[in-house]
């Protein structure tokens, strides 16, 4: 019997990616079947579902074996995907004459900790401080990089932060910008939380010709008229009337705008930013950092709020594609699990031309409509209903 006839979509969108000549058939099999898993509804992330979900032929522990010692390379898969990303993104920039952006953030894949008697532990965990629960969790850190526009975002390069390898996040985040190699005919604009916003790393985005817009945190030192003060005390002393109303879609704003130096940078901009709605006090301020002086306050902070895009990549690929789902163990078959994550979900925003939620029903729909042509075709080919349970794994 032929393959299901969603498995062809995902193959004709791994030869426009050019991976048909980069991988070998059986990896690109794997793949497919792996794909059609990761995007089915009620997945949970382990090597059986895979199995299960995508009616693959094989014995499951091929798939560990495809995971764990198959040697195919995760890096030219990513490669190829970044190349499509990109052109994409720009393209897409171009046409309707926006910036482009690169949002910086990490998640926590939480794991659970595993007793001192445990044979196979998890590689690569950690403790790591989560701001979301406020305390520290046992798991993988990621750091990701997202690529967007103001109406399509891809997730586009993650790295494993290991408190042991010696490299910050601030390490990590500097080596994917590197490898983000935009033609710039759009200006790029790289949002970070204030977490980020080191000298180092606002230098190296300013070394590969891109701006930054970044939350700083409130003890971040400026120098209005050359004067050392935190902002948070520099803020104390501005009144209601020197500050400014600013609408950001719903939300109203009152920001004062401060142009010169911060601690690391020569020229900025820094808008000290509050909700209309509540007091001009410390505990209510933002501080929002420019280094596109010629941007207008509005734009700031509209740009800023494009952050929010990478915020519900985490949460959906977390909920619907299982992105800390998996019980594989070592460290390499951990991270071709987030590679594979990272294809299905631009495969799904690529299918809906919309974003990752909209792509993943429109698979869900068709891989439906595809299970139920599979038994019409069979039945009208005379096939036993025993053979059709069988090869749908319901027998």
């Amino acid at each position: 019997m032929n393959r299901l006839a969603h498995h062809q979509g995902i193959h004709k969108f791994f030869f426009t990616l050019g991976l048909t000549l980069q991988l070998s058939k059986p990896v690109i099999k794997h793949l497919i079947h792996i794909v059609d898993a990761l995007t089915t509804k009620g997945f949970s992330g382990t090597l059986t579902d895979i199995h299960y979900w995508s009616f693959h032929p094989n014995h499951r522990t091929t798939l560990r074996h495809f995971f764990t010692k198959s040697p195919w390379n995760e890096e030219r898969l990513l490669g190829k995907l970044q190349e499509w990303i990109l052109s994409q993104v720009e393209r897409l920039a171009k046409r309707k004459n926006q910036p482009l952006f690169v949002s910086i953030d990490d998640t926590i894949c939480q794991k659970t900790k595993p007793s001192s008697r445990a044979v196979h532990a998890i590689q690569g965990c950690d403790w790591h401080y989560s701001h979301k629960d406020h305390q520290s969790v046992w798991g993988h850190s990621l750091v990701w990089l997202m690529v967007h526009t103001f109406t399509q975002a891809f997730p586009f390069a993650f790295r494993l932060y290991d408190k042991k390898a010696g490299k910050s996040k601030i390490d990590l985040a500097i080596e994917m910008l590197s490898s983000l190699k935009v033609k710039r005919a759009q200006p790029v604009y790289v949002l970070m939380d204030s977490w980020y916003p080191s000298k180092k790393l606002i230098e190296a985005c300013l070394k590969q010709g891109f701006h930054v817009i970044a939350m700083l945190k409130a003890n971040r030192i400026l120098y209005p008229k050359g004067i050392a003060v935190q902002a948070k005390q520099f803020a104390r002393y501005i009144e209601p009337q020197d500050t400014r109303l600013v609408t950001v879609g719903q939300e109203h704003y009152r920001v004062y705008r401060y142009e010169g130096a911060i601690h690391g940078l020569d020229d900025a901009v820094v808008l000290l930013a509050w909700k209309a709605d509540q007091p001009m006090t410390p505990e209510h301020l933002h501080c929002v950092l420019s280094t596109d002086r010629e941007l207008g306050d509005e734009d700031i902070l509209r740009y800023y709020a494009q952050r929010w895009t990478i915020e519900c990549f985490f949460r959906q690929a977390k909920d619907q594609l299982k992105l800390d789902g998996y019980r594989v163990h070592h460290v390499r078959a951990v991270k071709r699990y987030w590679a594979v994550v990272l294809l299905s979900c631009v495969y799904s925003i690529a299918e809906s031309r919309q974003n990752l939620s909209t792509g993943l029903e429109l698979l869900r729909s068709r891989k439906d409509h595809s299970v139920v042509e599979f038994i019409y075709d069979a039945a009208k080919q005379d096939i036993p209903i025993d053979v059709i349970k069988k090869q749908l794994r319901i027998a």
